[in-house]
Formats: structure tokens, C-alpha cells, sequence
């Protein structure tokens, strides 16, 4: 590939790897200043230096926004009023997570007192009936800082990673309005989806199927939780790529049966995708996917080819400009390795299937499996010191669920629009799938050595497993034809 048709993903590229690096160190205008006069030396370049100069002043320019944007998530205005006490409107930002003693809510302060501003914050209520999001909240409320370092979690740099340097705590509050705009669209639009894919179930069933839909785990036990991170199915409580491919599939495919012309169906999907996305909210994987979506659409409309890795690179350099500390996040890390994962091994780790007589799908389902778990494997330990043993097995077992339960719930929802009743039906189906995917996380991850947690444990089996590997790569090598 000659560096001119590598030049987009070159570009892209310099662009991601100068908004990670601000978060090395810190630029400013004069590293703005240099961009601009590499910039001008890229315009009297040519050939094969012209890319790499313009790439240069890409990683600069991007550096000295990188930066800007850290240093607009590290400002705070409150974070000089702790131990302060003050009449406070807040909005809530995402749904309440429950804890034994205490509702913790995203939110973002309008007022305190008689300051105005904008700032992002964790208010602390009293247990009981959680705030809907994008309700507008008033309560006299209390500046503390987060808690220190415990057991291993930081959450002081968790919460500045995202723009939040103080914790408000209420004793009581009360609804006052309700957010307008983008947000206010985007709130009406998850409380109408999370009421309509589960009618009629609860229980662990409800918290299963809104995990996989929206994402939101909050409704399952913590038992059940635990069983999931242990038998590695805990990424299909997390949005991924699937739900995106089925909610713009189905918007294609209702434009198929009503005999509407194709672009009318990508626009639809396109305009599905978007209403998906601010509906689950703006985690990595979902942003990923959304982008990666939107702009197969828009290249189909535009006539022009897809390529994943250029897509793949939007997707990071979105999140990345919007906040580069996305970059040191579990979330982040875990989706573009899965993905770079699926791209680069998946292809080969099928090819080594393809001799085994493995029905259906399921040679498809185990490299995909195996390609994920060795690229997150190192990421999991890194962030949570555990890593799960049996993910091929255990989403080898789930796989035949997952489809059909996103399937189901979408149409759930849509059903309910014309005739609840179907809705409900669709539902209770639906939770016997919920079931099936609660019975395989807890029987793997109930299992004996389902999760390694120890240092000494991990390396006696990376001493086993890698001997063991390269041995089976060499025979696989050696038995495999030649051309």
C-alpha cells in the first residue's frame, strides 16, 4: 500500500496518537503555534514527505487540543467550596446506581448557591425512590470530596477521568423541572425503550435483558453479577457492535417489507442507530459501534466502499477528542482490543477450525470467543486483577441466546406501540432467554477455577499454556498444506 492510499488512516491515526498523548504530558499554545508551521512546510512538501509532514502537524495540533480538553476536565469550580453548604439545582445526567446505604446519581450542577455554572458531580441521596434521569433536582446539598483509594479502587482519579472533582450529598430533594434539548431527547427516549423491551418480567430476568439492551445492570443480584465476571459473560451486560448491527438490520428490514427504496432504509437505519446511541448513553462501545454504523450507511449512500479499520479509527478519535482520558478507561480498552482482536485473529484462528467437525456456527463462535478473551485477557488483569479462564466455553454456550434475546426485546418494543398484549408475549419469551443466559453464567462461573484472581496462579498457567500453544501452532503449521 503506497503511503497516498494510506494516507486517511495515517491521518486519523496521528490525530489519535497526539490526543493520547496529552495525557503523557500537557501542551499548550505553542505546541498550537508548531502545528501551524509544520502545517505550511506540509503544503510545500511533496510526495510521500508531504503525508508524513502532515501527519506531524496533525499529532501536534491534536496534542495542543488533547490538552485543552484535559485541562477543561480538571477546572472546578466547587472543588474550592468543600464542607460548603448551599440551595443547589441539579440534573440528572444517567440513571441512579443503588447501594445498601445510599443512591449514588450522576448529575451536573446548574446552580449552588448564587453561582451559576455547569459542572459535572455525584450526588449522594438517601436509599429509597431514585430521581428519573434528565429530572431536575433541588435540594440543599453539601460539598464533600470523593472517597480515597480503597481495596484497590480509586474513585478520585475514576470520577476526574470524567470531569468530576466533588460529591454533593442530600438529605431530601425534589423534582422541579425536567431537562430540554439534545439531552431531554435523549431521555425520553431510554425511559421509553427501558419501559417497553420487558413487560410483564422481573426479577433477574429484567435485569438480564435490560443489561444486554441498554447496558444497565442495576436490577440484577449481586450474586448473579459476580457469576457473570467470573464466566466471562459479564461484556454482554455492556452495549456492543450486535446491538447496533440489529437495530440498523431491523430498520432495513421494515423498510424492505413496507417496499420502500434502500436508501430510504439506511437513511432509516441511520436515523435508528443515532435515536440507539442517545437512548443507551455514551459508553465507549457504543459510541464505537454508533459511528462504525452511521458511516457503513453513509457509505452506501455516498456509493463509496467500507473499511473497518478507517471506521475503527473514527471511532477512537471521537471518543478521544471529546475526552482523551477515555483512553486509561477498562471500557475503552476492552472494546477497540475485542475488536482489533476480531479483525486480525479471528480470520486465522478460523482457518485453524476449519478441519474439526464443529456444527454450525460454532466454529465461528469459539474464534471469535478466543480471539476476544486473549486480547482483553491482559487488559482485565491490569484493571481488575482477575481474569476469567473459561470465556470460550462459557460464551460457546450463550451464543445461541444472545441474537434472539435483543431480537425479542426490540420487538417488544415495537409491539407495544401497536398491541401491548403481543408485547407482553414477546417478553415472557424472551425471559426464558434471560433464564438460559443466568443458568450459563452461573453454572461456568460456579465452577472451580473459573476466574484466576492470583499473580502465582496466572503465571503457572501462562508457564503451561504458552509452551503449549507454541507447540500446537507448529503442528498446526507443519500439517497444514503448502503452496
Amino acid at each position: 500500500m503506497t503511503p497516498s492510499r494510506a494516507s486517511p488512516h495515517l491521518l486519523a491515526a496521528s490525530l489519535c496518537v497526539g490526543l493520547a498523548f496529552a495525557n503523557l504530558a500537557r501542551g499548550s499554545w505553542p505546541a498550537a503555534v508548531a502545528a501551524g508551521a509544520v502545517g505550511c512546510g506540509a503544503i510545500a512538501a511533496s510526495g510521500e514527505r508531504r503525508v508524513w509532514v502532515t501527519c506531524a502537524a496533525l499529532v501536534l495540533l491534536a496534542w495542543w487540543w488533547g490538552s485543552a480538553r484535559l485541562q477543561a476536565l480538571d477546572r472546578s469550580v466547587l472543588l474550592g467550596r468543600v464542607d460548603t453548604s448551599e440551595r443547589a439545582r441539579v440534573v440528572v445526567t444517567a440513571p441512579a446506581r443503588r447501594t445498601r446505604f445510599e443512591l449514588r446519581v450522576p448529575g451536573q450542577v446548574r446552580r449552588f448557591g448564587r453561582l451559576r455554572l455547569r459542572e459535572a458531580v455525584l450526588l449522594e441521596l438517601p436509599p429509597g425512590r431514585a430521581p428519573p434521569q434528565g429530572a431536575v433536582l433541588e435540594a440543599v446539598t453539601t460539598v464533600r470530596l470523593p472517597r480515597p483509594p480503597k481495596d484497590g479502587f480509586d474513585e478520585r482519579t475514576w470520577l476526574r477521568r470524567r470531569g468530576v472533582h466533588v460529591v454533593l450529598r442530600a438529605d431530601r430533594w425534589r423534582i422541579v423541572g425536567r431537562r430540554g434539548g439534545l439531552g431531554g431527547l435523549a431521555d425520553r427516549l431510554r425511559a421509553g425503550l427501558a419501559g417497553s423491551i420487558a413487560p410483564g418480567l422481573t426479577g433477574d430476568r429484567r435485569g438480564i435483558v435490560e443489561g444486554v439492551v441498554l447496558g444497565d445492570e442495576q436490577a440484577l443480584s449481586e450474586g448473579l453479577r459476580q457469576r457473570f465476571r467470573a464466566s466471562g459473560l459479564y461484556h454482554l451486560l455492556a452495549v456492543s457492535g450486535q446491538n447496533v448491527v440489529l437495530v440498523a438490520g431491523g430498520a432495513l428490514g421494515l423498510a424492505w417489507l413496507l417496499g420502500l427504496p434502500r436508501w430510504l432504509g439506511q437513511i432509516g437505519a441511520l436515523l435508528s442507530i443515532s435515536g440507539y446511541v442517545l437512548a443507551v448513553g455514551a459508553q465507549p462501545s457504543v459510541v464505537r459501534a454508533g459511528i462504525a454504523g452511521a458511516l457503513v450507511s453513509l457509505a452506501w449512500l455516498a456509493a463509496r466502499p467500507a473499511d473497518r479499520w478507517y471506521f475503527l479509527l473514527l471511532g477512537a478519535l471521537v471518543l478521544l477528542a471529546w475526552n482523551p482520558y477515555s483512553l486509561l478507561e477498562p471500557g475503552f480498552q476492552l472494546s477497540f482490543a475485542a475488536v482489533a482482536a476480531i479483525f486480525v485473529l479471528v480470520p486465522r484462528l478460523s482457518t485453524m477450525l476449519e478441519g474439526y467437525p464443529l456444527p454450525g456456527q460454532l466454529g465461528a463462535v469459539l474464534a471469535v470467543s478466543t480471539a476476544c478473551g486473549l486480547a482483553t485477557a491482559p487488559v482485565l488483569w491490569l484493571q481488575f486483577h482477575a481474569v476469567p479462564l473459561l470465556t470460550v466455553p462459557a460464551n460457546a454456550a450463550a451464543a445461541p441466546a444472545v441474537a434472539p434475546l435483543l431480537g425479542l426485546a426490540f420487538a417488544s418494543a415495537l409491539a407495544g406501540l401497536v398491541f401491548p398484549p403481543a408485547a407482553t408475549a414477546l417478553a415472557w419469551v424472551n425471559g426464558w432467554c434471560a433464564a438460559y443466559l443466568a443458568l450459563c453464567a452461573r453454572v461456568v462461573g460456579g465452577l472451580p477455577g473459573a476466574q484466576v484472581s492470583s499473580g502465582r496462579s496466572l503465571a503457572v498457567l501462562l508457564a503451561l499454556a504458552i509452551p503449549a500453544a507454541a507447540y500446537a501452532w507448529r503442528r498446526w503449521q507443519s500439517s497444514s498444506p503448502r503452496t
